[in-house]
């Protein structure tokens, strides 16, 4: 299963993406995270359907400091691999 999400809100310059790193890895996730020009996040993970979902109730909370206010989810199959969790700039 492949999440692909856009966290909205207070995202940006709060940990957000470390803190999505940090969550996916210990969920046993694979995919990456990255900051959008529009001041959100994008989040793309890779993983069986029950962490997947965990991932997304963990975005929606949040990291320390951030204000979450939507997570656009879009969750399919694909062939998408990634070798481990990583943020990319």
């Amino acid at each position: 299963m492949t999440l692909f999400a856009k966290v909205i809100g207070k995202v940006q310059g709060v940990y957000f993406r470390a803190y999505t790193q940090e969550v996916a890895r210990k969920l046993g996730l694979t995919g990456m995270v990255r900051n959008l020009p529009d001041g959100s996040v994008e989040v793309i993970a890779v993983g069986n359907e029950e962490t997947i979902d965990e991932l997304i109730r963990l975005l929606k909370r949040g990291s320390p400091g951030s204000n979450v206010t939507n997570v656009e989810i879009k969750k399919e199959k694909s062939d998408l691999a990634f070798d481990d969790f990583r943020i990319v700039y």
